[in-house]
């Protein structure tokens, strides 16, 4: 098994009262699975994927449970364990692309920046690596968005774009944290093929969040329902498609938009 998340709670201390966001979360997940974590926002998804990837602060977030990675205990490992596995074994994308790439910084540079990290190359190596990733991502004479600043390319270039970032050392878990939201839906649909080939050719396991459960349809082969910090409904994508136990998984069916996303 690949991941084992058991009874992780995450509580906030930045308050007067400590908040709960995250209650009794359990997912598992084996090599080369795609999961769907699916809720509104507020519900609790981006905090456990935040937990998963050891990105929530260790002062500001009390977690309790276990987060065991490939074997690493994440939530107790030494700094520098998570740190070798953080852009190396585990990448994570974000919704708006524009708050993630500095717009001071090529993209080559920044596609680079895992490689400088977690790997001994020469900078020619590491731009024809990069050079490499950014056409496997589908984008067009990518020479020249290696040589591009942020603000040239468009929305949809820059998703692609941090996709190639969080794949450039073939992570083994991909988190995509709502990455086709502030994309319109044809090229929401092109991003999920995408990550459906990476998945497909590297066999890399991929956490996607969202709350639309048409996209997580697209992708996902599993899902888990969240709300209010709870996990309140999963299984078979299809069976909660046909046989939602909760009511707040039939409102959320009944609220996707008869939109046909497949590309195909």
């Amino acid at each position: 098994m690949l991941l084992h998340v058991e009874d992780l709670n995450i509580e906030f201390h930045d308050h007067i009262v400590p908040e709960t966001v995250v209650y009794d979360f359990d997912l598992d997940m084996d090599e080369g699975e795609i999961v769907g974590l699916v809720g509104e926002s507020g519900s609790g998804k981006s905090m456990s994927a935040l937990a998963i990837a050891g990105l929530l602060s260790r002062h500001d977030a009390k977690k309790r449970g276990h987060i065991i990675f490939d074997g690493t205990d994440i939530l107790n490992c030494p700094r520098e364990e998570l740190r070798n596995l953080q852009g190396d074994d585990i990448s994570m994308i974000f919704q708006e692309p524009m708050t993630s790439l500095d717009p001071l910084k090529k993209i080559g540079w920044q596609v680079e920046e895992a490689m400088r990290i977690h790997k001994k190359c020469t900078a020619a190596e590491r731009k024809e690596r990069a050079i490499k990733m950014l056409g496997d991502v589908e984008l067009e004479d990518p020479e020249r968005v290696y040589n591009s600043y942020p603000h040239q390319l468009s929305g949809g270039m820059r998703q692609r774009v941090m996709i190639a970032a969080a794949m450039i050392n073939t992570p083994k878990l991909l988190i995509a944290d709502e990455p086709t939201t502030a994309l319109d839906v044809t090229v929401q649909a092109q991003i999920v093929k995408l990550l459906k080939r990476i998945n497909k050719e590297n066999r890399t396991a991929i956490l996607f969040i969202s709350h639309d459960l048409s996209l997580i349809r697209q992708l996902c082969k599993r899902v888990l329902v969240m709300k209010g910090g709870y996990v309140v409904d999963g299984g078979d994508v299809e069976e909660i498609f046909t046989h939602p136990k909760q009511e707040y998984t039939k409102r959320l069916i009944d609220s996707i938009p008869h939109v046909d996303l497949s590309g195909e």
